[in-house]
């Protein structure tokens, strides 16, 4: 038996078996898509049932590490200064220490100097006393 043979009567009216291929095709149709309007329609109902947190405190603690983060960021632009000034006053202080040393030797040979001329202002008053002794033995 063929589908173009078949036929079906329902409440006096018979259909033949093209129609009810056709009858059956569209109906499957719009029984997918009321299924699938259906299965979206909760879907959407169940995000819409997901309640969102709230996040102004998150907002705020947001704002406040920001604060913190810019105040880390000036404080670390201090650092770098400072270490730069750091390396200028070691640079410096090396320059002192190679002044302070010349001083040193310096200091050294004036003190040797102090000496000769102490030794020299002796001998030059003992020349005078004996100059003085020649000039009056008597005395």
């Amino acid at each position: 038996m063929s589908l173009e043979q078949t036929e079906l009567t329902i409440g006096g009216t018979s259909f033949k078996g093209v129609w009810i291929a056709i009858v059956l095709g569209i109906g499957s149709t719009i029984g997918g898509g009321v299924w699938t309007a259906s299965s979206l329609y909760s879907r959407l109902e169940a995000v819409e049932a997901t309640q969102i947190p709230d996040v102004s405190p998150i907002q705020q603690n947001l704002a406040t590490l920001g604060t913190r983060l810019e105040t880390l960021l000036s404080q670390q632009e201090k650092l770098l200064e400072l270490n730069t000034d750091v390396s200028k006053l070691a640079n410096e202080i090396e320059g002192i220490k190679g002044t302070v040393a010349k001083a040193e030797v310096i200091t050294k040979d004036i003190g040797d100097v102090g000496k000769k001329l102490k030794t020299l202002t002796k001998e030059v008053e003992d020349l005078w006393q004996g100059m003085d002794y020649l000039s009056n033995p008597l005395k």
